[in-house]
């Protein structure tokens, strides 16, 4: 499992853990990094398995076998140390599987973007197939239309370093047969976390759509302590790379509440 970290804590901050998305890698926080280096944290940030440079998880291909993999692995680089743990869409849904099973590696969890809310009747997006295209201009424009579909809101934000960044992605991505994402196992999840949860969502988010309302309620419900839901004007799915100065904005008072 392959790891990258910036800076130095200052004043026992804790490790500022960043979770990426599905078919994504550490780059989905590609825009934020820097930033988050003034919050005093040293920041962290893991390819989970079977995305990026990790290599694939044993024995399945969802959130679930990732578990006891990245347990594992945070308490060898943490010692203990509960984080601050921020996941981004289906790597909101793996973190709080994982605090579910080890509730005490957080010290506060913020789920961005996550699925598996239970909130929403059937898939609102879809995606079109992009490997049998035998020339890379023809799966370009797969991407951009994959991009538009599901990750950003404004189409004039599907510049070349997004483009760049999720065709890196979206090739290195070992794990096509997820299913857990179009579920409810995250709000199922939620009730067996301890930590405080926070929710920052792009108010145009494409997994929820006219629903994203609701989201407030269902958190409520799920989690024992749910501290609130921010919505970002103007951003989708990707909210993080899409309006990166007001989701740090988000993070900031998430994390100093």
């Amino acid at each position: 499992m392959v790891w990258r970290t910036w800076g130095e804590p200052r004043d026992g901050a804790p490790p500022l853990v960043l979770f990426h998305g599905g078919s994504g890698s550490w780059t989905h926080w590609v825009k934020n990094i820097l930033p988050l280096l003034d919050t005093g944290h040293a920041v962290w940030s893991v390819d989970l398995p079977g995305f990026g440079e990790s290599a694939p998880p044993p024995g399945g291909s969802d959130a679930d076998v990732m578990v006891e993999p990245l347990a594992g692995s945070m308490a060898r680089l943490f010692g203990g140390q509960p984080v601050d743990l921020v996941g981004f869409s289906f790597g909101g849904m793996t973190a709080g599987l994982l605090l579910a099973a080890h509730p005490e590696m957080a010290r506060r969890l913020v789920l961005v973007g996550a699925p598996a809310m239970g909130v929403v009747p059937g898939r609102q997006f879809e995606l079109k197939g992009w490997r049998h295209l035998k020339t890379p201009g023809e799966q370009a424009e797969i991407h951009r239309h994959n991009l538009a579909a599901l990750m950003l809101h404004d189409p004039d934000q599907i510049d070349g370093l997004a483009l760049e960044v999720h065709i890196a992605n979206v090739q290195r991505d070992r794990l096509p047969r997820r299913r857990l994402a179009h579920t409810d196992i995250l709000a199922r999840s939620l009730a067996a976390v301890r930590c405080p949860v926070h929710a920052i969502y792009g108010a145009h988010d494409a997994i929820y759509r006219q629903y994203i309302h609701q989201l407030q309620d269902a958190y409520a419900a799920a989690a024992p302590d749910f501290r609130g839901l921010q919505l970002i004007e103007g951003a989708g799915h990707w909210v993080q790379f899409e309006a990166p100065e007001a989701f740090d904005a988000a993070l900031l008072r998430a994390l100093n509440v």
